[in-house]
């Protein structure tokens, strides 16, 4: 074996591991990364992770946040997960070093498909992996979205080897990425991923047309499905689960035609376009790509005692004060409620992007260039609704995902990836110097021109007024002073980027002007893009995210409150009114909430809460059996009028529709009565009242409740627990027995006379079917290409 040949690898995946472990070398010591959305998940998977540990199986369903709901999202282990190994071999460093890791072997990987030279291949993953919005994500503990956004260049590397007609290879690439994408679990990035893919085919298409190779076109697209589907297949258990919950999650249709104020309800299969659109990004924001501050750079800036904000603090409160202030102010002017920081790409990749579009020929260059701008303009969002609306009312699925901006993934790939093709075209001697001059001074008008009009007008172009200006309303000449701060922002950033490109352009020109060697321009331009991007993303994300992995592992302590409710041994549900409870991951790390953490919660459930709970609807919280309500840190109020576990009712309220379901809780007594909608029981509607009869429960686990009942007559008995129908079967002494959705999200059912065994049981179907349909997809991804390999074999002995 010719060892010499891999070696450039080794020597690749060394510098990556060490430039993970650099940047995050608190992982050394043993820290962890303090991230808010994996705080929150902690909450959200207690009772998951303690039931996995005692039962050693999958419960599928979780009852400590929201009253319950399918685990799909949450935390889950599927069957056949075996990908799940496959991942751990890439993934092997601590995370967050894990993810940066995997950005850089990605991009290589797709560098390689296009046959870079591996020195400007590690050029290009470090540029890939250091843009500033893929470090920012694991500030804010989007670790679903870093790793499948690790994926995306493996995957396409796996398609551009199907295009160039290395079959087996592409076809197993991409089978074997699109396994590993689908399993990282965030369809949102997997679905961009479909339309960078799309945007490609169409310009392979248009150049199969060109070329009258339709037949071979055709023949690429089959493989490249057929690899997909088998990707797909793999995490079927997975896919499926999801798809059915969609359906009944915020993400799905809902029934209601009227607001929580009575007003018409906008109808929509998905999302609402307001809550869609939420996070835009601004037109001239867009410039923040190139230009890092551009729009004062997160929604919290630290500034310096030099600044205006500092001095004027300092004059007016004091120097502690101004210290104090100064280390969280209000920086950023755009639209969007919050900004960790800006999707900062680079200005130095931007110049080798447009060094591309100059220099680069051929059908990469279309599709990178379109895909950019196709990018570009759907993260504008409700800022450009023309194109915005549309994707919304018509695409398939667009409108099952909010914050538009992330779109721009699309653009961090496309970028860096045509910047190092430009270098591979300049580096080459298929070019005249003559055009390679043109090209590179062509690109410094560009994005330095832009730099340059940015440092002579942009003080005077904007108002530099943000969304939450209204905080420093009552100061004046601080309100003066931080547009000032602003407007040295955009001033200082706009020269940083002009003398970056400057010096990128200074390089190549001398290499081309044989003062340079290609190796020593590597290295300079190495330098440049790395200090451009950390010097960014430090401010961001740096060792004082990290802490002990102690405070990671074990993020919340109780408080008096929490330790006055654990004492109560007895099901029950908690109330925490000293947070938004639908964006409260804390309470469900001990209790069983009414609340909880999620994007995706069951959208009964979250109509109920804007309803009925945010009008404090105390009859809503007795139903939910909500029998504590903390209302302070230290103060609990104990809800005596809760209802229990289960209780019987004595009449059936019978309604058209779901608004008027909805509307019946305002003054329904839940102790006597339930609201159930037309159709769904066609038994009797009135119960006889029995003073002796209960229903107690017996045994809880969160996938399966056992209730005993006592009753001289049939009754109706009302649970607590969230109806769910494509998962949870009721039994009475164990022969199957149908439940109803009562009170817009409970279950209720019959009970005949005399003494019973009502039991509960979590036995999803999806799961059973997505099983057998991943352990085809896993034989076809290991059979497929070893009989392929050998065919190809055996006709090349036979040639």
């Amino acid at each position: 074996m010719n060892f010499k040949k891999y070696l450039p690898y080794a020597i690749a995946i060394f510098i990556f591991v060490i430039a993970s472990i650099v940047y995050f070398n608190p992982v050394l010591s043993g820290k962890k990364i303090k991230q808010s959305d994996i705080v929150q998940f902690s909450g959200m998977s207690k009772e998951i992770a303690d039931f996995r540990k005692e039962n050693n199986e999958e419960p599928y369903w979780l009852g400590n946040a929201f009253s319950g709901m399918p685990s799909y999202q949450v935390s889950t282990y599927y069957p056949n997960d075996f990908v799940r190994y496959i991942d751990k071999v890439f993934r092997f460093l601590p995370r967050p070093a894990d993810y940066l890791f995997l950005y850089f072997l990605g991009f290589f990987l797709l560098l390689n498909a296009l046959k870079v030279d591996w020195k400007l291949a590690v050029l290009g993953s470090l540029s890939f992996g250091f843009s500033t919005y893929l470090i920012i994500i694991f500030g804010a503990g989007h670790n679903a979205k870093a790793h499948a956004i690790g994926y995306i260049p493996m995957v396409v590397a796996g398609v551009l080897y199907v295009f160039q007609k290395r079959y087996l290879i592409g076809f197993s690439v991409t089978a074997l990425a699109m396994a590993l994408e689908v399993y990282s679990n965030h369809p949102q990035m997997t679905y961009y991923l479909g339309f960078c893919l799309l945007i490609l085919g169409i310009v392979e298409l248009i150049e199969a047309f060109k070329n009258k190779e339709l037949p071979s076109f055709a023949k690429q697209v089959v493989i490249i499905i057929v690899a997909v589907v088998i990707g797909v297949g793999v995490n079927a258990p997975r896919l499926m689960a999801m798809k059915e919950y969609a359906d009944y999650s915020t993400r799905g249709k809902s029934e209601l035609t009227i607001n929580p104020d009575g007003t018409p309800k906008e109808s929509s299969n998905g999302l609402s376009k307001e809550y869609i659109t939420q996070f835009s990004y601004g037109i001239w924001e867009t410039f923040n790509l190139m230009i890092p501050r551009f729009m004062g750079g997160g929604t919290v800036e630290k500034l310096g005692e030099d600044s205006e904000f500092y001095q004027v603090l300092e004059q007016e409160a004091g120097r502690s004060v101004a210290r104090d202030y100064s280390s969280q102010v209000l920086t950023y002017w755009g639209k969007q409620p919050i900004v960790e920081a800006p999707a900062y790409i680079g200005a130095v990749l931007f110049f080798l992007f447009f060094l591309g579009i100059f220099l680069v020929r051929g059908k990469l260059k279309y599709w990178l260039v379109s895909a950019t701008i196709f990018s570009i303009l759907l993260s504008w969002g409700k800022n450009f609704p023309i194109i915005t609306n549309f994707f919304i009312d018509y695409i398939p699925l667009y409108n099952k995902f909010r914050a538009v901006s992330s779109i721009q993934v699309i653009a961090e790939l496309c970028v860096p990836l045509l910047g190092i093709l430009a270098l591979k075209e300049l580096f080459s001697s298929k070019i005249s110097s003559e055009e390679k001059e043109k090209s590179i001074k062509k690109a410094f008008y560009v994005v330095g021109g832009i730099a340059v009009f940015f440092i002579l007008f942009g003080s005077s172009l904007f108002a530099f007024e943000g969304i939450r200006d209204e905080q420093y309303g009552q100061l004046p000449s601080l309100m003066e002073a931080l547009i000032a701060d602003r407007k040295s922002m955009l001033f200082s950033d706009s020269i940083r980027t002009l003398i970056l490109v400057f010096l990128s352009a200074g390089a190549l020109w001398l290499y081309l002007k044989d003062k340079l060697k290609q190796v020593t321009v590597i290295f300079i331009l190495g330098v440049l893009i790395l200090f451009d991007l950390i010097s960014v993303d430090i401010k961001y994300v740096n060792k004082e995210d990290f802490v002990s992995a102690r405070r990671v592992d074990k993020p919340f302590t109780p408080t008096k409150a929490d330790e006055q409710i654990l004492q109560d041994k007895t099901h029950y549900r908690v109330a925490n009114f000293t947070t938004d409870p639908m964006q409260d991951g804390r309470t469900s790390y001990y209790h069983q909430s009414i609340g909880g953490y999620h994007a995706a919660k069951m959208k009964r459930y979250q109509e109920l809460f804007d309803y009925q709970i945010a009008k404090n609807n105390i009859g809503v919280l007795n139903m939910l059996n909500t029998k504590y309500l903390i209302v302070g840190e230290d103060k609990v109020q104990v809800n005596p009028e809760a209802n229990g576990n289960a209780w019987f009712v004595e009449n059936l309220l019978v309604v058209d529709s779901a608004d008027e379901e909805i509307k019946a809780l305002d003054s329904l007594n839940t102790k006597k009565t339930a609201v159930i909608k037309k159709g769904l029981i066609a038994n009797r509607l009135k119960f006889e009242k029995d003073s002796t009869a209960s229903i107690e429960l017996q045994n809880y686990n969160v996938n399966q409740l056992t209730y005993k009942s006592t009753s001289t007559k049939d009754q109706f008995a009302v649970f607590s627990e969230i109806y769910y129908k494509d998962g949870w079967n009721a039994y009475v002494d164990g022969k199957l027995t149908p439940h109803y959705r009562v009170n817009y999200v409970l279950r209720g059912m019959e009970i005949p006379t005399g003494n019973h065994t009502i039991e509960f049981k979590f036995e999803p179907k999806v799961i059973k079917t997505g099983k057998t349909v991943s352990l085809t997809s896993y034989i076809l991804l290991l059979l497929l290409p070893i009989g392929w390999f050998l065919f190809n074999n055996k006709n090349e002995q036979k040639n």
